[in-house]
């Protein structure tokens, strides 16, 4: 048994929201643990960046960028910090967070909580000349007149201490903040996200929502080919209800975890075909195992993400996922993870 199968027991007895953060100071105090090298055959090429490897961490877990150093020692390829709005914000009143184990899964209503770019900025700063791919999630403030100018904001503040940048538009937690993914506010905020990148050499991903229709997702394909950015993130979490066991499933927010799955495979085949494997995409939702991974690499995936899953799993699924990839590739006739992408 694991340590950390061990230690759940005692840590679902807390409210999740504080038992993420006891999480989050365990790490900050903790030596940075030292990841496996690297198996080459893992290794993929997106976006101008060299992944080591797949499999990274999703935005949510490290809202603050406080401790993406002692993430990427646990064995994860990237890590994605954030959300980060302009100005500091509480979010949502609580309770906000809840696990439905018996779904093996989480609903949040979190609402961009976070201490602003500002803060995240100065400890990205600071290790800014350490090795490891650090992405940057950014979003709006709740009150915010503009919206799109946070975006914009966001990336010229962020630029300069992120591997990667991810425009977010999909939570459900931030009322109309959803309507972005909307073909006219869209093009909108391409542009302007665009125009605030100017010649900064930092590629931008878009993350969007897995509750789209066909026709939503044909009109972000098409936003995408007319203004460019350099990956799509498919998908955050629904505001949809499959079946579920547990007393929390009524409450009101985004659900993420093992019934995100089939939904979240689902929108990655749906963005491979409308988007004819014109940008990168990276899946996220619903991964909790190394077949799940695979399953999301051969569908379209150049990268694949999680978070939820470590609730039920601990830190080290990272490492777990990748040592059971090479395996899967063997099986089915594959020497890179490179060469798998898209062949489903």
């Amino acid at each position: 048994m694991s340590t950390y199968a061990m230690i759940r027991p005692l840590l679902f007895r807390l409210d999740g929201e504080r038992a993420h953060r006891l999480a989050i100071s365990a790490l900050r105090i903790a030596p940075d643990g030292v990841a496996p090298a690297p198996d080459p055959r893992l290794a993929i090429a997106v976006a101008g960046i060299d992944f080591p490897g797949p499999v990274g961490l999703a935005a949510g877990f490290d809202k603050d960028a406080q401790v993406p150093d002692a993430m990427l020692g646990r064995g994860f390829d990237f890590v994605e910090v954030g959300t980060l709005t302009p100005f500091p914000q509480a979010g949502n009143p609580r309770p906000r967070l809840f696990r439905l184990a018996e779904d093996r899964a989480v609903i949040n209503r979190m609402g961009f909580n976070n201490g602003g770019q500002a803060a995240a900025y100065e400890r990205l700063l600071r290790r800014r000349e350490r090795p490891g791919i650090v992405g940057v999630n950014i979003g709006a403030n709740k009150d915010a007149t503009d919206r799109i100018a946070d975006y914009a904001n966001g990336v010229r503040v962020m630029a300069g201490v992120a591997t990667y940048l991810t425009v977010n538009i999909s939570s459900p937690n931030t009322p109309g903040l959803r309507a972005l993914q909307d073909r006219a506010a869209l093009d909108e905020l391409l542009a302007a996200v665009r125009e605030a990148r100017g010649d900064k050499a930092i590629p931008i991903f878009l993350k969007v929502a897995p509750d789209l229709e066909p026709a939503d997702i044909d009109d972000v394909a098409a936003a995408l080919a007319d203004r460019p950015l350099d990956g799509l993130i498919v998908s955050n979490t629904t505001i949809g209800r499959p079946p579920l066991r547990s007393r929390h499933a009524g409450e009101t927010g985004g659900l993420s975890g093992a019934p995100l799955r089939q939904l979240a495979l689902d929108r990655l085949r749906d963005f491979r075909r409308a988007t004819e494997g014109g940008i990168p995409l990276i899946a996220a939702g619903g991964i909790e195992t190394d077949e799940d991974a695979w399953a999301r690499i051969r569908a379209g995936a150049s990268l694949v993400q999680i978070y939820s899953a470590l609730v039920y799993e601990g830190p080290d699924l990272a490492m777990r996922i990748k040592r059971g990839l090479p395996a899967l590739m063997a099986r089915d006739g594959f020497s890179s993870v490179s060469e798998a992408v898209g062949t489903a």
